[in-house]
């Protein structure tokens, strides 16, 4: 566990000398693409005409407009500098999170879970527990879901204030105030239309500012050889492979053996995170149909392949050459890995559109959450609970104001993050403690008929609970050693899930089920009408089948793990 005292401290903040020789061209480039962001939401605005438009889209989108916003959502600033900091960190284990955490369960959502979510018409994951189960499960899970998602969106405005300091020199305040001035603006204008829309924009520009980072950072080193023979002599040979070191027992940088790999990330956060977080589920709900909403997730299963290459090729560049890289000896905390080699290596022009790249997807990450925040908290809390029964303008009203709420709540949350030199280790204590506790419900609920209405409630607070037990009693007080956060999150998931499964099956044996009448369309093996639509004019291609899709992402994700895994 890392304390102020240990070697492996560093202070949240990045580093003051990461100042940016930005010019007039630079900030041209960012006040372009801010007017464009702006212009977006203008133009969505003129298609909100009901609540179902401004929280959902109408259900009208393509899947390639929802597939490119589902993975711009999740390819927040934070990712970009939370998973170049954990590769100068922990070396190329971070393509775990990649092709084992996250592509399987990209799959599975589209090709298993989606139905369902999409057949039985709700407008977000926690009303689905109410369909599920009763209203004890779905009013925790929207509380919980709520809270986290502005937490993330918080963990965002944190990381995008801190690199705008340092990188161009502007005080937090400013950053704060621009950034969540113009998420807002177009969130409440054009609502998820809005949000989705400058997310595909987003994600080019994303990937704009990423490729040349890339290129030039190889370039620096001599090459991938050159990199990986520079880390084996400072860092040993096993922090250029997936697997070394991974044996049960054994020492890795990661501090985490395969078991624990496979489990807790691979199966328990991974599923947890990406089948029940709205933030991302949301996107793939606003498809024009149901074929086009299970391609969603399989479509962003591509790209999400290779994005690993643009994130962790710079992290193991930082750490060959910076020595001692997030320790107080060397200056500069993992986070600053992408910021130094911005510095060191972009020229003007360029050093423009990295750092418009880094805006986006600050803004990109954080509208995510604010526009799943206000869909849940809308429909989920208050018109279920508070405010029941108005007229539809009402809630439309209500989900801007909220919208507004939210962001200034995720200013307040912000500073939660700075305890950590890794904020990625941050965001995946987070999933541990709210996303692993609702898949356990989602997948013990879809899976098992007999599962009774109470359990639903008990198993996602019993989860909760016992993931933060793991967390901060266990690990924080050294009661069980586990040598990094990242261990301890893994560990944490896999209690929260055992835990959760556990009081599932017994508050199920003492309690009574739901009527098989009422489970159609809600459980593995029954289905709705809507789960069993025709495919619409077109979908027969072969490139329009979800399954040859799902599995083709799942291959290619695999043969990617042959050249790291010795």
């Amino acid at each position: 566990m890392q304390t102020p005292t240990s070697p492996t401290y560093a202070p949240a903040y990045l580093a003051a000398e990461l100042r940016l020789p930005t010019n007039a061209l630079d900030y041209t480039i960012l006040a372009i693409y801010f007017v464009v962001v702006l212009g977006i939401g203008f133009a969505a605005r003129r298609s909100v005409k009901t609540s179902l438009d401004f929280f959902l889209s109408g259900r009208s989108l393509p899947a390639w407009i929802t597939g490119l916003a589902f993975i711009s959502a999740n390819l927040a600033a934070t990712e970009i500098l939370g998973m170049a900091a954990n590769s100068a960190q922990y070396g190329a284990y971070t393509v775990h999170w990649y092709w084992i955490g996250a592509i399987p369960a990209m799959v599975f959502l589209g090709l298993v879970m989606m139905p369902f979510y999409y057949g039985s018409k709700v407008r977000s994951v926690p009303e689905f527990l109410l369909l599920r189960f009763d209203r004890g499960a779905h009013l925790l899970s929207s509380i919980l879901f709520a809270f986290a998602a502005i937490l993330i969106a918080g963990v965002n405005l944190y990381a995008l204030a801190i690199v705008v300091e340092a990188l161009l020199g502007w005080p937090q305040w400013v950053a704060i105030v621009v950034a969540g001035f113009f998420v807002l603006a177009y969130i409440t204008l054009g609502g998820l239309s809005s949000a989705i829309y400058n997310e595909v924009l987003q994600f080019f520009v994303i990937l704009a500012a990423l490729i040349p980072l890339v290129v030039l950072s190889l370039k620096k080193v001599g090459g991938w050889d050159g990199l990986t023979h520079k880390l084996t002599e400072t860092h040993g040979a096993n922090f250029t492979t997936a697997w070394g070191g991974t044996g049960i027992g054994h020492a890795n940088p990661l501090g985490a053996n395969w078991l624990t790999i496979v489990l807790g990330l691979g199966f328990v956060l991974s599923f947890g995170y990406w089948t029940t977080n709205f933030a991302e589920v949301q996107r793939a709900l606003s498809a024009k149909n149901l074929s086009a909403a299970r391609r969603t997730p399989l479509i962003a299963a591509f790209p999400k392949i290779f994005i690993v290459f643009l994130v962790m090729i710079p992290g193991l560049v930082a750490a060959a050459v910076v020595p001692k890289i997030g320790t107080p000896a060397s200056g500069l905390q993992y986070n600053d890995a992408i910021p130094y080699l911005m510095q060191e290596l972009l020229p003007n022009g360029v050093l423009g559109i990295a750092v418009t790249g880094l805006l986006a997807a600050f803004m990109a990450g954080m509208a995510a959450n604010v526009s799943s925040f206000n869909t849940v908290f809308t429909n989920d809390i208050w018109a279920k609970y508070v405010v029941k029964d108005r007229e539809d303008s009402y809630y439309v009203r209500f989900g801007r104001l909220i919208t507004a709420i939210g962001v200034l709540a995720s200013v307040g949350t912000a500073f939660l993050a700075s305890s950590f030199s890794n904020i990625m280790s941050y965001l995946q204590t987070l999933f541990s403690f709210f996303n692993v506790p609702m898949f356990v419900v989602f997948i013990v609920g879809m899976f098992w008929k007999r599962a009774s209405v109470k359990s639903g409630f008990w198993g996602l607070l019993a989860g909760t609970t016992a993931a933060m037990v793991n967390y901060f009693v266990l690990y924080k007080k050294d009661i069980i050693h586990i040598p990094t956060d990242q261990g301890a999150n893994f560990v944490s998931a896999i209690a929260g899930f055992v835990a959760g499964a556990v009081v599932m099956v017994a508050v199920t044996l003492f309690t009574k089920p739901k009527p098989e009448a009422a489970l159609q369309g809600l459980v593995y093996g029954t289905r709705s009408p809507g789960m069993a639509e025709a495919p619409a004019p077109g979908d027969e291609a072969w490139y329009r089948k979800p399954a040859l899709l799902g599995w083709g992402a799942v291959v290619l994700a695999a043969a990617c793990y042959i050249p790291f895994s010795f």
